[in-house]
């Protein structure tokens, strides 16, 4: 099969949603960190309250699991995910600078499809990139 022949099926996927797990003593603080990015806290379907915080932004939600909801030692640290979660913000710069002033600490990168792009860790140490435009 052809890879271009595959390419309109494209426009069917997307990114629903990733889900962390986040110990209790950084459930806050990585709410507040997504919040800053523009999601907003929603209600979770019913059942999943007491284990998750879920926040959404337009198609896009975060869900950050509680840790001893997840079967993790509640004691043991949590070692973040190798991967991250890329989200296109809207006005780049501004949310740039209010992440840093708010003591995040913002990694520039190089220009990808023409647009600025960073890193950052949220307060359990996921990795983030946020980008100024979709690819």
């Amino acid at each position: 099969q052809r890879r271009d022949a595959a390419l309109p099926l494209r426009a069917a996927h997307l990114i629903d949603h990733v889900s962390f797990v986040v110990a209790p003593r950084d459930v806050a603080a990585c709410a507040g960190f997504y919040e800053l990015l523009g999601f907003v806290q929603i209600e979770p379907p019913a059942g999943l309250g007491e284990r998750s915080i879920w926040l959404t932004l337009g198609s896009s939600s975060i869900h950050l699991m509680f840790r001893e909801a997840d079967g993790h030692d509640v004691e043991g640290p949590i070692e973040p995910g190798a991967g991250h979660v890329a989200i296109v913000v809207e006005r780049y710069e501004q949310v740039v600078a209010a992440l840093a002033a708010a003591g995040v600490e913002v990694d520039p990168r190089s220009e990808y499809w023409g647009a600025a792009r960073s890193y950052l860790r949220d307060p359990a140490g996921n990795r983030v990139e946020l980008m100024a435009g979709a690819p």
